[in-house]
């Protein structure tokens, strides 16, 4: 498999009309349990100027025993990073776009209490649906760009951070509930997960809404 090297072309581009560029990426959309976190880096054109780190790639091209020292570069050669949460009870009370929208509103104003001009930003965001806009007040900028966290530079930095982040809390959560095993599957779906659940029910940080898809829901 051919391994795309993320560049910095879109992120210099949109560094010509904008003073600030904040990249955004979620994780954690698809699990049944715990939160969905998502990455925001805040960079400008000196910034994007600089070598991309070394290894930096989308979280999920990472391996796993060097995404935190990947995280550790990223978030040194980016001017700022954050990590917004939205919480499983959120998300079964608002829904997953509404929550990631929630999540990205957090982090955002993490970048901003920090002293980055976010609302001067062009917000670049993975894929092709603008839900950082749902939610109210929002006046975000935003440009979606289809495999952004593969082929942007600073997109691949906010997943990687978010990953590391939203991966380190599921193991510590694991420690308060561990039948479900979410220090090796995170909160996914894997087949020992999916069997916990129907042996021993749901725990206070399962998303109550969703189904396993493999049948009716269980919650």
């Amino acid at each position: 498999m051919t391994v795309v090297e993320p560049r910095l072309s879109l992120e210099r581009r949109l560094l010509k009309e904008f003073p600030i560029l904040v990249a955004c990426d979620e994780v954690g959309r698809g699990a049944l349990a715990g939160p969905v976190a998502v990455g925001a880096v805040a960079i400008d054109a000196a910034d994007a100027r600089r070598r991309v780190p070394t290894g930096l790639r989308d979280s999920k091209l990472v391996r796993p025993a060097h995404r935190v020292a990947v995280a550790r570069r990223a978030g040194d050669w980016v001017r700022a990073s954050a990590v917004g949460w939205a919480s499983a009870a959120e998300i079964d009370e608002i829904g997953i776009m509404r929550a990631m929208s929630l999540a990205t509103s957090r982090a955002l104003a993490d970048l901003r209490a920090h002293g980055t001009a976010v609302d001067d930003a062009v917000v670049l965001l993975d894929g092709n649906y603008d839900y950082v806009s749902l939610t109210p007040g929002s006046a975000a900028r935003v440009r979606t760009q289809v495999k952004a966290d593969r082929d942007c530079a600073s997109a691949a930095a906010a997943s990687v951070i978010a990953k590391v982040a939203r991966d380190a809390l599921m193991v510590a959560m694991h420690e308060d509930a561990p039948l479900y095993g979410w220090d090796e599957n995170k909160g996914y779906a894997s087949a020992t997960h999916r069997a916990a659940l129907r042996a021993h029910g749901a725990s206070v940080h399962h998303r109550r809404s969703w189904s396993l898809g493999d049948g009716p829901t269980l919650f």
